[in-house]
């Protein structure tokens, strides 16, 4: 039996053959955290470490608060400065550099086959370029500036096939909203979502980012999209360090496979309270 591209990418990352279910300590190699890393820091300081376990692993984009709106967050900002300079954390983007999941890909450090874990829920954007990529808590980051390292449970997988062409003015925001209103808020809890078909393939990069970042708002663990001669043009002159595409076998099992045709779609709208409360405009 063939892997998903979640046990084959984090079989690579332990070197040996995984399967869904399995629990694993993974050293990752990017981990993204913004404007929370002050309080992470404080946790960091917590744990009794006299240094940072692998610094340039570490990148950290002050996007959240940008400019700081009162003193408290401009106070933030000042420690988190502190705290790069200290540690000689150079993967450092101050203000105005952009929303981190933006700053991520154009700064070449979302790469296919990379693990990147991030101190944020949307993490999963990442995903658009091939790498696995998942949201963990401020502890969780913490530990990783002292060791390095985290555990993760090798995700069950589902594949979502996407066929049409959109019709106009429709995106895929439209998308991602029809189908977390079809499977629901937990339809994918703990899940590798792996998107696939021609309107996935026809997709913008950034609407490909779209569709991982908001894998996440059904429950998933990480969203993944095979890259693709697009996706390497855009990370030809600037990929940060080497890569190695890493793509799900023809014979992976999959804990179920959703089709959708959207050639029919019409534009999206999430109603109040949820996100899968999700109406036809």
């Amino acid at each position: 039996m063939g892997q998903t591209f979640a046990e084959k990418v984090l079989s690579k990352k332990v070197r040996r053959k995984l399967t869904a279910g399995e629990i694993v300590d993974v050293y990752p190699d990017y981990a993204m955290s913004h404007d929370n890393t002050a309080a992470i820091y404080g946790i960091f300081n917590e744990i009794g470490v006299d240094k940072v376990y692998n610094p340039d692993i570490h990148v950290v984009v002050l996007d959240h608060n940008s400019p700081p709106a009162n003193e408290k967050l401009a106070l933030n900002h000042k420690t988190i400065r502190e705290f790069v300079k200290r540690y000689h954390i150079e993967n450092f983007f101050d203000i105005n550099a952009g929303i981190c999941h933006q700053v991520l890909p154009e700064q070449g450090f979302a790469l296919p086959g990379k693990v990147i874990v991030g101190s944020d829920s949307h993490t999963t954007t990442y995903g658009a370029f091939g790498a696995f990529a998942t949201g963990i808590g401020r502890s969780e980051m913490a530990v990783i500036f002292a060791t390095g390292k985290i555990w993760l449970r090798v995700p069950e997988s589902v594949q979502i096939r996407i066929a049409g062409k959109l019709p106009p003015g429709v995106t895929s925001k439209d998308v991602m909203l029809y189908i977390i209103g079809d499977v629901k808020a937990d339809g994918a809890l703990y899940k590798s979502v792996e998107f696939v078909g021609e309107t996935v393939e026809n997709m913008t990069l950034a609407s490909r980012m779209v569709l991982t970042n908001m894998a996440v708002e059904m429950g998933a663990k990480n969203g993944f999209i095979a890259p693709d001669q697009k996706t390497l043009d855009f990370l030809s002159n600037r990929a940060r360090s080497t890569f190695e595409v890493v793509l799900p076998d023809a014979d992976a099992r999959y804990d179920d496979v959703l089709e959708y045709d959207v050639s029919q779609l019409e534009p999206q709208v999430a109603c109040p309270h949820t996100v899968d409360n999700v109406k036809p405009l």
